[in-house]
């Protein structure tokens, strides 16, 4: 089994200390730490940036990216803060992520939803409406898990250190990550 993380800068493992948005190293980057941990192979999918697919080519190119996957990878997503940081609501993120996990589900691979930690005020993060719909996203995204029965990680409980700009996890934060992340899929994979 393959697990395949798609995700954004969090997944990717984007330092915000970087001028030049370089990454942890890999000893400190979670989806490097769960494979460890797991002992799975873990293909890191995360690009800094990246909002939920919602273009035709962009669900494209997930559509020929999960086509590829073997029938026993499972694809794990989790996506929506540059959504909600380019000023969609959560309900409009919520709608956008059910759209393209409708897309995936007709391919018939196995998928799982995370939801995106909450966001804290910092420096990309400087309104309590947008720590407030970060936390309704999970919401919604928990209320999308059930509607689709859907496989779901709800991270809004883990306490996760994150850095001066309220998005991006510390390295601590990966480490954290990664090590609840190896606990909650050991029990939905094993």
């Amino acid at each position: 089994m393959n697990l395949i993380c798609f995700g954004d800068s969090n997944t990717y493992g984007y330092d915000p200390r970087s001028p030049f948005a370089d990454r942890y190293a890999p000893e400190n980057r979670w989806v490097d730490l769960l494979g460890k941990a797991t002992g799975w192979k873990v293909i890191n999918l995360g690009e800094n940036g990246r909002e939920i697919p919602h273009h035709s080519h962009e669900l494209q190119t997930a559509v020929e990216l999960v086509a590829k996957l073997k029938p026993e990878d499972v694809l794990l997503v989790m996506l929506g803060t540059n959504d909600l940081l380019m000023g969609l609501t959560p309900e409009q993120v919520g709608l956008r992520m059910e759209t393209f996990l409708l897309t995936i589900l007709s391919l018939g691979r196995r998928l799982i939803l995370v939801t995106p930690p909450p966001m804290k005020r910092g420096a990309w993060v400087e309104r309590d409406e947008l720590v407030a719909a970060s936390a309704r996203l999970g919401e919604i995204y928990r209320d999308l898990g059930k509607s689709l029965a859907i496989e779901l990680v709800d991270t809004a409980t883990w306490a996760l250190e994150l850095a001066f700009d309220g998005v991006h996890f510390t390295e601590m934060g990966h480490h954290v990550f990664g090590n609840r992340m190896a606990q909650r899929l050991r029990t939905l994979l094993d």
